[in-house]
């Protein structure tokens, strides 16, 4: 496997430019899968705390940069939808929002807000000893007792602290979600019809905006549940500092 990384050839959630250069720094194995952008791109290209990855190497071994709660080392590490920065020394936290076109954008947050994460369920299943597994959009796996109330395509909030489950919004007609992916991403609205699909083809979402927009239809893999914390005031999506940085001279191949 190639260590190397070509720009027209990342995923279309990488916040970087294409044709400035010809390689860029490639994501270490974790959360996110493919989607994931390595750290050192968030910290270069999108905020211009580092200008190499010599820079950003010795800024995170004074571990006063975390993900979710948890110092990271390592430069690569990949970051990816609703994970949580926090710069402990520069006093800022961000959440990882979807931005237009599925571009991953960070969203400014107050420290209090980044003590947990949210994480929708992707799979669901029977464990050894009765208990039950829920793996989340990123990986992440909980273990909760049987019975208890969470399904496919719900979405809980997880403290950053503990791992206990804090929230749970449920995936239902009448929640407040966000497309992560496809031509609507970034979009907020609200479910107002969910079309089950016979067959294997994906369920298909349509949800309804308020003011002049006619609202959107996508699937279901697309949205995520969230509340009224991951909105502006007036329910649109939050701010993405991430758009001058990304539109701007970023910081080349991955030395």
């Amino acid at each position: 496997m190639t260590k190397h990384q070509k720009r027209l050839s990342v995923p279309n959630s990488w916040p970087i430019e294409r044709k400035t250069e010809t390689f860029t720094v490639k994501a270490d194995a974790g959360p996110h899968g493919e989607a994931g952008v390595p750290l050192l791109i968030v910290l270069r290209d999108v905020l211009g705390y580092a200008d190499s990855r010599k820079e950003a190497r010795y800024a995170l071994n004074q571990d006063s940069v975390l993900v979710n709660g948890k110092p990271v080392s390592d430069e690569e590490r990949p970051i990816g939808m609703f994970d949580i920065l926090a710069f402990v020394e520069r006093d800022e936290y961000y959440r990882v929002f979807p931005g237009q076109g599925g571009r991953l954008a960070l969203t400014a947050i107050d420290e209090d807000a980044a003590d947990s994460t949210l994480g929708k369920i992707v799979n669901k299943q029977h464990v050894p000893g009765g208990d039950v597994q829920l793996t989340l959009h990123d990986g992440e796996t909980l273990v909760v007792d049987e019975g208890a109330p969470y399904d496919g395509g719900d979405s809980v909030v997880v403290s950053n602290e503990d791992g206990d489950i804090v929230a749970h919004f449920e995936y239902e007609e009448g929640a407040l979600v966000t497309a992560v992916d496809g031509s609507h991403a970034g979009e907020i609205g609200t479910v107002e019809t969910i079309q089950v699909t016979p067959g294997s083809a994906d369920n298909n979402v349509i949800v309804d905006q308020d003011g002049d927009s006619e609202g959107f239809e996508t699937i279901e893999d697309y949205v995520v549940v969230i509340d009224e914390n991951f909105t502006s005031d007036d329910d649109e999506a939050p701010e993405d500092v991430t758009e001058e940085a990304a539109a701007g001279e970023d910081g080349g191949d991955d030395e």
